[in-house]
C-alpha cells in the first residue's frame, strides 16, 4: 500500500516501533505517543497527515488530541470498545487474566498473547483458514501468499507490559477512549472534536475491530473486507487504496 501511495505522488513514512528495551516496561500507550511519536513528528518540521491502521489509528487520534497535525485517517481502528460484542470482551479479559502474571515477570506482552486474543474473536475462521491451507498445492502462489501473511502476523515485536495492561484493562475492559477518559500529557483525548480533518474507515466484515467500535469522525467510510484484507487483499487497491490516495491529496498529503 505504501509503495502504491508513493507511486501516486505521496510521501509516506512507515513507523517502526522497534523492540521494547529493558527500561521501557512502564511505557504505556500514552507514553508511546509522548516519548516516541511527538518527537518524531516535531523532527519532520512540516505539517503531517497521520494514517493509522488498527491500534495505530487509536494512537494517531491520541496524538492529534495533544498536538497540531494536518489531518488524521484511522483505518480499522478501535476507539469505542463498548462496540465489541460482550462475549468477545469477556474472552479478551479471560485471556489477559491468564497471561498477566507471566507478562509482568517478562516485562512485555509477547506476540503469542496478542495472536491468541485475535484468534479467540473468531475461532471458527481460524480453523477454516488453516484447513484451506492444507488443501493448497505445495509451492503454489496461494501457499506462498499464505505463508508470507502468517509470518507477518506472527513475527511482530512484543508490547511493553504497561502498554498491554493499558490496552486490555483501560481500553478493552474500561472503554477509556470511548468515554473520553484516556489521558495523554495531562489532557483527555477526544476523537470527536479534533481541530483537523478526520477520516474513519471501518469494515462490516471485520471481526477483530468491529465497525461499531470504530470512531465516528468527520468522514466515515464503511467497507466489506476483513481486517487484514482491507490492506493486503486483491480488492484492497480498488476498495481502499485509491480512495485513501484521493483523501490524502484533498488534504495536502
Amino acid at each position: 500500500m505504501l509503495r502504491y501511495l508513493a507511486a501516486r505522488g505521496h510521501d509516506p513514512w512507515l513507523i517502526d516501533w522497534g523492540t521494547p528495551e529493558a527500561g521501557e516496561t512502564g511505557l504505556d500507550l500514552a507514553g508511546h505517543i509522548e516519548r516516541k511519536l511527538v518527537p518524531l513528528i516535531e523532527s519532520i518540521g512540516r505539517p503531517v497527515i497521520l494514517a493509522g491502521y488498527c491500534l495505530g489509528g487509536t494512537l494517531a487520534l491520541g496524538l492529534a488530541a495533544i498536538m497540531p497535525v494536518a489531518a488524521v485517517a484511522a483505518i480499522a481502528s478501535p476507539w469505542n470498545f463498548d462496540g465489541f460484542p460482550p462475549d468477545a470482551r469477556e474472552e479478551v479479559a479471560r485471556l489477559w487474566s491468564n497471561a498477566k502474571a507471566v507478562c509482568a515477570r517478562l516485562g512485555y506482552v509477547p506476540m503469542e498473547v496478542l495472536q491468541s486474543g485475535f484468534w479467540s474473536l473468531d475461532p471458527a475462521r481460524t480453523i477454516r483458514k488453516y484447513a484451506a491451507f492444507g488443501d493448497m498445492a505445495p509451492g503454489s502462489h496461494a501457499e506462498q501468499a499464505f505463508l508470507a501473511l502468517e509470518d507477518w502476523a506472527n513475527e511482530g515485536p512484543p508490547l511493553t507490559y504497561a502498554a498491554g495492561e493499558q490496552l486490555f484493562e483501560h481500553l478493552y475492559a474500561g472503554n477509556a477512549t470511548g468515554l473520553g477518559q484516556w489521558t495523554i500529557s495531562g489532557q483527555h483525548a477526544s476523537a470527536t472534536d479534533l481541530p483537523c480533518p478526520t477520516l474513519s474507515i471501518a469494515s462490516l466484515t471485520d471481526r477483530i475491530v468491529p465497525a461499531a467500535s470504530s470512531p465516528v469522525l468527520d468522514e466515515n467510510w464503511t467497507l466489506k473486507l476483513g481486517h487484514v484484507g482491507m490492506i493486503v487483499s486483491s480488492r484492497a487497491q480498488e476498495t481502499l487504496w485509491d480512495r485513501l490516495s484521493g483523501w490524502l491529496s484533498k488534504h495536502g498529503g
